[in-house]
């Protein structure tokens, strides 16, 4: 088995430590035998999404969002094909604010991709902290670290979880992210995946059942330090 994660313009959003998200999904791969390989994507290269099971989109400042924003307004129909043909995407904070129909800055307004139902809005003060989620996709806790100007407003689609430690899409709301067909908006970075071993293979099993059409249940790996970083945070903030 093998597959391809698509990178999206990490020249330009790769703020928050984003290539450890994919180096974290192409070991855990690996340490299974299965054949990964990355495809890194630059601003005048054409996304060719039927060779892409997983694709990452990352962070970015407002201004390199505005860059990449009208790159993206050229693939977006590819890309909304992808996703409701059950394309994998992990999108994080400015990725995940780009996926919705926009994203209004104090500089203007940013059109976004409409692969997703929601919408942003900058709004005084920033959301910073650590910050930990109950998923109801895991077992295990959500943990991650946010920063963010922007509140998102996912009307009545799925959360990615609900806030036990931080602020969230809001800080009102009690949720975060959003979980989408397979994508996954987040604003927990740091990076997410190497903390959360199982929104990792949760990524993996779905790209390779869409890929391979059948069910995958992916070899248990030994996960004890990932295990232990996730619940130091845990611990630490969630009384």
């Amino acid at each position: 088995m093998k597959i391809t994660i698509g990178h999206l313009y990490p020249d330009l959003l790769n703020l928050y430590g984003d290539r450890g998200n994919i180096q974290c999904m192409m070991k855990r791969c690996q340490w299974r035998g299965i054949e990964a390989e990355t495809l890194e994507f630059k601003l005048e290269d054409e996304v060719d999404f039927s060779k892409l099971d997983i694709v990452l989109l990352g962070g970015g400042s407002d201004r390199e969002q505005m860059i990449v924003c009208k790159r993206l307004q050229q693939i977006q129909k590819n890309f909304k094909d992808y996703v409701e043909d059950g394309g994998v995407v992990i999108a994080v904070c400015g990725g995940y604010q780009l996926l919705g129909d926009y994203y209004q800055t104090d500089e203007g307004r940013m059109e976004g991709l409409h692969l997703v139902k929601l919408h942003t809005e900058q709004k005084p003060g920033r959301l910073i902290s650590n910050i930990v989620l109950k998923s109801d996709l895991f077992d295990m806790p959500v943990v991650g670290f946010e920063n963010h100007g922007g509140r998102t407003d996912i009307g009545d689609n799925q959360p990615f979880g609900k806030v036990l430690y931080g602020s969230g899409n809001d800080g009102e709301s009690g949720y975060e992210g959003i979980v989408y067909k397979h994508v996954i908006g987040t604003y927990l970075h740091g990076p997410l995946l190497p903390k959360n071993p199982q929104v990792c293979d949760w990524l993996i099993e779905k790209a390779l059942e869409r890929k391979y059409g059948k069910d995958i249940e992916l070899q248990p790996l030994d996960d004890q330090e990932e295990k232990e970083a996730n619940a130091y945070i845990v611990n630490r903030f969630v009384k």
